[in-house]
């Protein structure tokens, strides 16, 4: 089995035989989390966190993404309160803007917002993998919401702003819920 504690894990490394895989368990568990502790996030867990989410796939592999990534406590409470549903993240140790570079579209045009949004959901699993807590906080196609990120993150018009993530060690605990719904598969056809 693979430790997580090792920062020498490496990410591009082959399964050895008898490994275990965990992703089933992190995607089952991880919940949105807007609770924070103090205790600082290291700039090695913010590698792995960026690490996982540029492993996201991307039409054309094109990677149209660009993060901005916020440790400063007057940005932080900035976006609280200026955003709807930020307000968590006053109490963030860092805060993660993914973005899509709409410059870095050159064949696919368009798909930047699957792409972001895949990148995202890898970021979530990473942060709960390594034992930390965040929450997506939409900003894309809001465009008063757009607005905020680009005015405090001083963002170029062709890097569009499409999550928020708050992130920290959890100060609550949110049980995991079963949200299989055996009543939207459809087989073959829409019934």
């Amino acid at each position: 089995m693979l430790d997580r504690t090792d920062n020498s894990l490496q990410y591009c490394g082959k399964m050895q035989k008898g490994d275990k895989m965990e992703t089933l368990e992190t995607i089952h568990n991880r919940r949105s989390i807007r609770k924070y502790s103090k205790e600082p996030v290291s700039d090695e867990q913010i590698e792995k966190i960026l690490r996982a989410g540029m492993m996201a796939p991307s039409a054309g592999n094109q990677q149209p993404w660009q993060f901005i990534v916020i440790k400063d406590r007057d940005k932080l409470k900035e976006i609280s309160e200026r955003h709807p549903y930020a307000l968590m993240a006053k109490d963030a140790q860092v805060g993660i803007i993914v973005c899509g570079d709409l410059v870095l579209e050159s064949k696919h045009k368009g798909f930047w917002v699957q792409d972001c949004s895949a990148c995202t959901q890898n970021i979530l699993l990473a942060i709960h993998d390594i034992g930390l807590g965040g929450v997506w906080i939409s900003s894309y196609p809001v465009e008063s919401r757009m607005k905020i990120f680009a005015d405090v993150c001083n963002l170029p018009d062709h890097v569009i702003p499409l999550a928020f993530i708050p992130i920290g060690y959890p100060a609550q605990e949110i049980k995991a819920v079963d949200r299989f719904k055996k009543e939207r598969i459809h087989k073959e056809v829409f019934k």
